[in-house]
């Protein structure tokens, strides 16, 4: 199983997901892409506001754990392509930390595999952000989906 790694230091500028998007008009088999991009929220939480994010990961488990699910997602839908790619480090509040991009034939397969992708890598991944507030105090972030 071969390991990507999907792990960018610092935000995902709007240049490298344009990039990614105009790499694959040479692929003429593609009908539908889709992508999702998370972002960091200023969220009002005690009466402190998250300046930003600042995410760790055990990367060798994270890595493996990636893998397998790119497999599996390949092996359930009928996709062409498909891309994870999340950020180390601090991300402030709007800037993009999360980027999925899902290439296939038809939409169908790339809304399906991607809601499959986004949730799990949530759920699944060992990845953890520490939300910074503005008044530079701390707390770990919890997931929802």
């Amino acid at each position: 199983m071969k390991k990507n790694n999907v792990f960018i230091d610092g935000p995902i500028s709007p240049e490298y997901i344009a990039n990614s998007i105009a790499k694959h008009q040479s692929k003429h088999s593609i009908g539908g892409h889709n992508i999702f991009l998370g972002q960091v929220r200023a969220d009002d939480i005690e009466d402190r506001t998250v300046a930003a994010i600042d995410f760790t990961a055990y990367e060798d488990m994270a890595l493996e754990q990636i893998a397998e699910i790119r497999e599996k997602a390949f092996k359930t839908f009928d996709l062409t392509c498909l891309h994870i790619h999340h950020s180390l480090g601090k991300i402030k509040a709007g800037e993009i930390c999360f980027f999925v991009f899902v290439s296939a034939k038809h939409s169908k397969e790339v809304y399906d595999a991607t809601e499959y992708l986004v949730n799990i890598v949530k759920k699944k991944v060992p990845i953890f952000g520490k939300e910074i507030f503005e008044d530079d105090t701390h707390q770990w972030k919890t997931n929802t989906l």
